[in-house]
């Protein structure tokens, strides 16, 4: 399977993608595994925290049926940790061309980001066909991804930023756009009270969106 074709199956797995922060692996486990009861299998785990790549690492090993992501790469020294993690996918907010050299030799997939026509145009020219709209809600929203959706249909995009589950509806509903990135399904309140039941019913929430 190539890389397109791994990042392909993990972005229409699900409506959306939870972006995480957590920074303790055993809160990271449990997180992971109500996200995958309620239908939510890829965890995007941001590079955010100390102990991020840990947590990545635990995920990938602990939790049946989880798709274990990094989220904020930004160079090729994260792109080994998580790499070494065990990670399945990784996402970046841009795409600088170093980042992209160290991605064409790291057998794990990078969905990179882009906020405009022309810097998809560039990732499309580095062979770039699975990206990441970053920020979604500032950058212009479902509004300007369906005005791309014609003249550049060969892209399908994740867009991550401000997107709530009242908002999401609107991008799934565009033909470029599988699935959401979304934080709203892992909040940090529900994450300190240990409220997992809480989460898995955020994420069958989520999940639901694929049916509307």
């Amino acid at each position: 399977m190539t890389k397109s074709e791994s990042l392909d199956a993990i972005m229409k797995a699900a409506p959306v993608i939870p972006v995480v922060v957590v920074d303790d692996p055993e809160i990271a486990v449990k997180l992971a595994e109500a996200l995958v009861k309620g239908g939510l299998p890829a965890i995007e785990i941001t590079l955010r925290t100390p102990n991020a790549v840990d947590c990545i690492r635990a995920v990938a090993e602990d939790v049946e049926g989880a798709i274990s992501g990094a989220g904020t790469v930004l160079d090729a020294r994260q792109m080994a940790a998580v790499e070494k993690a065990g990670a399945k996918f990784m996402v970046s907010p841009g795409a600088a061309p170093d980042l992209l050299r160290a991605a064409a030799d790291c057998p794990v997939p990078l969905l990179p980001g882009s906020a405009t026509a022309s810097e998809m145009m560039a990732l499309g020219e580095a062979g770039y066909t699975h990206l990441k709209f970053f920020p979604a809600e500032a950058a212009g929203g479902a509004a300007f991804l369906k005005s791309v959706a014609s003249p550049l249909p060969q892209f399908t995009i994740c867009p991550t930023g401000g997107i709530t589950l009242q908002s999401a509806a609107s991008y799934l509903a565009l033909p470029n756009v599988p699935c959401v990135g979304g934080s709203w399904v892992a909040p940090s309140g529900l994450m300190a009270k240990g409220d997992w039941a809480g989460i898995e019913a955020l994420a069958r929430e989520a999940t639901a969106l694929k049916s509307i």
